[in-house]
């Protein structure tokens, strides 16, 4: 009997803090890293809502001295990083927080990466292309979400090119994650479905990756779970503790399955859409992704109607092709009820953008490069990728 080598990973912080009061601890987080003076890295959205004041306060009641780049946009770009960079020496910064959301956090890491390497951070996309470790370094998060606070991933935007870069290494998970329900109530409803809605793409992907493994799996669906028991309660109501707790312990549990199961090709797909037109990455996903899945479904028929089960759907007497086809039924009606567009055009006319049939051609090549659709369960040729962005119009 021949056997085939296979060798899983499992990456994840060396330290989690989850829970009502974790911000606290960032100020002893640091210093016990050997962090003498931080440069935080967040947005300005973060600042006008008075979180980055909360942060350092906790940093000035401790004694310690930092440095503030709030020049983060919603897909940071390489321009970004490389400010970052410049903020960081000239401020003589010895170590990184991030606070926001992914795009802060993956601004963070590219910061990171740069000053520890050198470079740009052109050099870093692909799979584990550092060499050196980055700065000591706690990620805060705001948003429940994409996880970024966790993983080993880095998406950043090549603004010559219109295109994300995915930059997927070991190297750039953070020391230190930190969840705190309380940084999240004042996050619009409009956010927290976006957000949430990527934290579920991430358990799907993962659930349905060709990588996947036990312990990524158990991740996943309990994080689907989570999702629908609580996403709904936490956009309706943003002040209930008990949803935004549940949606952190969803989002860090989808983070965990896909830091390791990897993604898929509603990644590679939404990755082009923020590149070419800036828009938001959680609802590039959710538009996505009922469509991507569709596609996917043939093969991992099992897996789709496992996850009909964990939303809660009643398919005792269906057979596992028509379950399956429920799955996707219900990650359409979660993401209507939390108000995610119905489609990529009313999306960008959301936010001002059109988005045009002519790009699907470009956006199909560079999907089919994007490194979180080598784990996909099913190769789509470029007419499928195509189709698929039709659909999701």
């Amino acid at each position: 009997m021949s056997v085939r080598e296979q060798v899983y990973g499992f990456f994840i912080p060396n330290v989690t803090l989850i829970g009502i009061g974790a911000a606290k601890e960032i100020p002893g987080k640091i210093q016990a890293l050997g962090g003498t003076k931080p440069l935080i890295v967040t947005d300005k959205g973060i600042v006008g809502a008075g979180i980055l004041k909360q942060i350092t306060d906790l940093m000035d009641g401790a004694g310690m001295k930092y440095a503030v780049y709030d020049e983060t946009i919603p897909n940071p770009t390489d321009e970004n990083v490389h400010k970052g960079v410049d903020v960081f020496k000239a401020e003589k910064c010895d170590s990184l927080i991030t606070l926001g959301g992914g795009s802060s956090h993956d601004c963070g890491k590219g910061i990171g990466l740069v000053v520890s390497n050198g470079g740009k951070i052109h050099d870093f996309e692909g799979i584990d292309k550092s060499t050196k470790p980055l700065p000591p370094y706690v990620a805060v998060n705001t948003t429940a979400g994409t996880a970024s606070e966790m993983t080993r991933f880095c998406i950043i935007t090549d603004l010559s090119r219109k295109v994300k870069m995915a930059i997927v290494d070991w190297r750039v998970t953070p020391n230190i994650a930190v969840d705190d329900p309380l940084l999240m109530v004042g996050m619009p409803p409009a956010l927290t479905a976006a957000t949430g809605m990527d934290a579920l793409t991430h358990a799907v992907e993962a659930f349905v990756s060709t990588i996947a493994t036990p312990m990524t799996d158990a991740c996943a669906e309990k994080s689907i779970e989570l999702i629908f028991q609580y996403l709904r309660a936490a956009v309706a109501n943003g002040q209930d503790i008990e949803a935004r707790e549940a949606m952190c312990f969803a989002q860090y549990l989808a983070g965990m399955a896909f830091n390791n199961a990897s993604l898929g090709h509603v990644h590679a797909m939404a990755h082009q859409l923020g590149g070419f037109y800036d828009l938001p990455h959680g609802e590039c996903n959710a538009i996505l992704l009922p469509h991507v899945e569709k596609f996917n479904l043939i093969a991992k028929v099992d897996r789709f109607a496992k996850m009909a089960e964990i939303m809660g759907a009643n398919i005792s007497e269906m057979s596992k092709r028509d379950a399956a086809e429920v799955a996707l039924e219900e990650i359409k009606r979660l993401s209507t009820d939390v108000g995610i567009p119905a489609g990529l055009v009313e999306l960008g006319k959301r936010y001002g953008k059109q988005v045009k049939f002519e790009d699907i051609a470009i956006m199909t090549a560079n999907a089919q490069k994007d490194a979180c659709g080598f784990t996909n369960p099913r190769c789509p040729k470029d007419e499928d990728v195509a189709a698929i962005y039709e659909a999701a119009m």
